[in-house]
Formats: C-alpha cells, structure tokens, sequence
C-alpha cells in the first residue's frame, strides 16, 4: 500500500502551494474589494459554510467544518449577527440549543464573494476541457473527503489517549509507562 501512494508525495508541495495562495491575505483582500464588502477571512468561512449546507447550523458544527474551537466561531458569529448577516434560531430538535442560520443579506454578501472566487477559477482553468474538470471535481472532492475522515479519526484516537493518559503532549506514549 505505501508504495502505491509514494506518487502522492510529489503532489504534497503543489497542494501546500494551493493552500498558500488559497489563503493568501492578497486573495482575500483583493476578492473582499471586488465584491464590495469587509469581513474577516473567518467571518467569510462562515457564511460560506452555511450557504453551502442550505441550512441553519449549530456553533459547534461549524467549528468542526473550520477545524477551530467554538468560541472562535461563537465571537465571529456574534459579529456576524451584529451586522444582520446571520441569526440565531432555535433548534427544532433540541429547544434549549440554537442554530445559526444566514439572513438573506448575509446570503447575498456570501454570494458576491464567491462570485468573485468563481470567475477567477473559470479564468484560470479556461483552457481545460469539461471532462478534466469534471475529473479534477471527482477526484479532488474524493481525495479531500477520504483525507478528512481519516484525520477526523485519527484525532479522536489522539483524544482519547490523551485522556486516558496514554500520550504526551507531542502525541507520544506518557513517560514513565
């Protein structure tokens, strides 16, 4: 199996490269200009990840999707609410819980910042044909979902020893074991 994945390491640099320049703070502010607004990179994910479900979601939920812990989404939420981009709600299935849902404006703002992302993509892959891109879509959604499931699982196996006293903070066995 290692030998058959040993070709993926060529691609880790041009995946690094992609993720820096995806996360650029120019790519931000230059998007965040064209489409006339001003909100934090992470207020942005925000409304981006509830547009993309189509429907109200918990803090944690989100937090999970941004691999960052809740009270990073709670205070990006929070200002995010302030200036009617999103609400709270409350959660049909547990009335003491609230939901976090997108208001229409704050659909509309989300959508003129992808808009801005998606005719960048489109100017530059223009020269792919819709079978290369179907297959970049197919395969690179594939690879990302299997890579987050695995490390989804592998941080809780990483959890769980740690309470359990298993582990250092470097996610080695605890001395003295």
């Amino acid at each position: 199996m290692t030998e058959d994945i040993e070709g993926l390491f060529s691609l880790a640099p041009k995946l690094a490269q992609l993720g820096a320049a995806l996360n650029s703070n120019w790519l931000h502010v230059r998007a965040t200009e064209m489409a006339e607004i001003n909100l934090e990179r992470p207020a942005l994910q925000i409304l981006g990840i509830l547009q993309a479900h189509g429907e109200p979601l918990r803090v944690g939920e989100i937090a999970t999707e941004m691999r960052v812990e809740g009270p990073h989404v709670t205070r990006q939420v929070t200002n995010l609410e302030r200036k009617g981009l999103v609400h709270r709600v409350v959660d049909p299935s547990d009335r003491r819980a609230r939901l976090v849902e997108l208001t229409p404006t704050g659909d509309e703002v989300n959508s003129r910042y992808r808009k801005v992302v998606m005719d960048w993509l489109a100017q530059a892959f223009a020269a792919w044909s819709k079978e290369d891109l179907d297959e970049l879509v197919r395969l690179g959604g594939r690879m990302v979902d299997d890579f987050l499931v695995f490390l989804q699982h592998a941080e809780r196996v990483d959890r769980e020893r740690h309470v359990d006293g298993q582990s250092d903070r470097r996610g080695g066995r605890a001395r003295g074991m």
